[in-house]
């Protein structure tokens, strides 16, 4: 059994005698004034008493039932393991060497295949194979607990190392569970008594970090392997001091316009620049930031660095960047980004924005309002790895845009007819709609002439020309006459 089940049973039994023995002595009190008090039964201030007495004693004992109960429960109604504020208290009392957060990362791809009642069904099992499987290996009292959707927390009397390897074992050996394939993800720390909500986050945040550098480790993500959340901490620390600062290590990606085979666009990544770790990496970096609530703050740190940047290269070159869709949804980002756009005395059209939405936003009718807003201005609006979801289609219906950008299946696979096929269909609609086209990952030559064949107006990739840094980009493009 679960041993937040049989805490659950202990705490019920002993709210059954805190319930119970205002009952008894409320019977106790009656059966005395009844049965073995001699003086008569009229009504007297010491019957009215006993009375008023019994009344709030009965009004106590319905409340504390129907109120109390549900407020105190420790387990988590869907998988009956630990809730998250049972398993923190029960976490500082049994003081274990080891705490983790294990996730099942493919949740929502679950839930939207197999539905709600698969997936509930999904998580219970999960806590209780947990819970099997830890028994196995002789672990008797080890905390499980759920925080939301499909995110653990999971604690034992064990060091980190030998923690990790059970872990490890169990995700390889349930990695179906009634029949679902699971893509777990799990980070450990020691030591966590200090401030758990803390560690908590951080090991979240390492958890992001090495599902994104899952195929590809990046040297910051396994500086960051933290040990008592320290590392990450020092991490979180650089980055945000980074944002403070403006800290931005940038790279230009040469677009070639297929039309006048010149290069008039460059597509910029951006790295944080910190001192200990050098450059990180925005699938590192963001989570950090979002969580932080510094998306904001960060994007028009970035956006104001690019305008910057204009006016000291050729009036011919345009910048295309991506921004969160978030930050433009906000008013306030808005109105210094139109300010310090208009300060700035440059033209607009040498700004491209991309976007890039997994799923319609909910307010599409308000979202493109705000895009128009933008538009209004000049900003060139473009989206990015289009075709690759439902939510750019959606949106190419209700709203023109300047670009779209392909997605890097359809180039790298020209050779496979319905991929070719899709690409070019995709290509005519934009060209009817008078609506810029690129195509990325252009490494090949034969690539390069089909993808002009197919009318596509801008190619970018190692087979057109390689990335450059900020400073030989100005030496280049600085008052270069064409």
């Amino acid at each position: 059994m679960l041993q937040s089940k049989q805490e659950e049973r202990g705490r019920r039994f002993k709210l059954a005698l805190r319930a119970g023995i205002p009952i008894l002595l409320l019977f106790g009190l009656l059966f005395y004034r009844v049965l073995l008090s001699k003086e008569s039964t009229e009504i007297t201030p010491e019957t009215g008493l006993l009375l008023a007495a019994s009344i709030f004693i009965s009004i106590y004992f319905i409340y504390f039932l129907l109120e109390e109960d549900p407020k105190e429960t420790l387990l988590d109604q869907l998988t009956q393991g630990f809730n998250e504020q049972a398993f923190i208290k029960n976490y500082h009392s049994a003081k274990p060497k080891s705490l983790a957060i294990f996730i099942i990362r493919n949740l929502d791809t679950i839930n939207e295949n197999y539905g709600s009642k698969n997936t509930n069904t999904l998580l219970y099992s999960t806590v209780h194979r947990l819970h099997g499987y830890f028994k196995e290996h002789n672990l008797d009292s080890p905390l499980i607990g759920r925080r939301f959707g499909a995110e653990f927390l999971i604690a034992i009397d064990k060091p980190k190392e030998e923690f990790k390897k059970i872990l490890e074992t169990f995700t390889k050996e349930y990695s179906t569970i009634n029949g679902i394939e699971l893509d777990y993800g799990f980070a450990i720390a020691e030591d966590g008594q200090k401030d758990i909500d803390k560690t908590i986050t951080l090991l979240k945040d390492q958890i992001i970090c090495n599902t994104n550098t899952k195929n590809n480790t990046s040297e910051t993500c396994r500086q960051s392997d933290i040990k008592d959340a320290e590392g990450l901490s020092k991490l979180e620390k650089s980055i945000v001091q980074a944002v403070e600062y403006a800290n931005f290590q940038l790279s230009f990606r040469p677009l070639l316009n297929t039309k006048t085979n010149h290069i008039d666009m460059y597509e910029i990544s951006a790295k944080l620049y910190t001192e200990e770790g050098g450059g990180i990496l925005p699938r590192v970096y963001l989570p950090i930031i979002n969580r932080l609530g510094l998306g904001r703050e960060y994007d028009f740190a970035l956006l104001k660095h690019i305008i910057d940047l204009l006016p000291l290269i050729n009036q011919e070159i345009s910048f295309t960047f991506n921004l969160s869709p978030f930050s433009l949804r906000d008013s306030d980002f808005k109105d210094r980004f139109f300010d310090y756009l208009k300060q700035s005395g440059i033209e607009a059209h040498r700004l491209v924005i991309q976007l890039y939405e997994r799923k319609t936003h909910h307010n599409l009718s308000g979202y493109l309002a705000t895009l128009k807003d933008i538009r209004s201005k000049g900003i060139r609006i473009c989206i990015d790895n289009f075709g690759s979801s439902n939510a750019s289609m959606e949106y190419m219906k209700h709203f023109k845009f300047d670009m779209v950008q392909f997605d890097r299946d359809y180039v790298t696979n020209l050779d496979d007819k319905t991929s070719y096929s899709m690409l070019e269909s995709l290509t005519r609609m934009s060209n009817d709609l008078h609506i810029q086209t690129v195509a990325k990952w252009v490494d090949k030559e034969d690539q390069k002439q089909k993808l002009k064949a197919l009318g596509i107006n801008y190619l970018q990739g190692f087979g057109i020309a390689k990335p450059m840094p900020e400073s030989v980009l100005i030496n280049k493009e600085n008052n270069e006459i064409r």
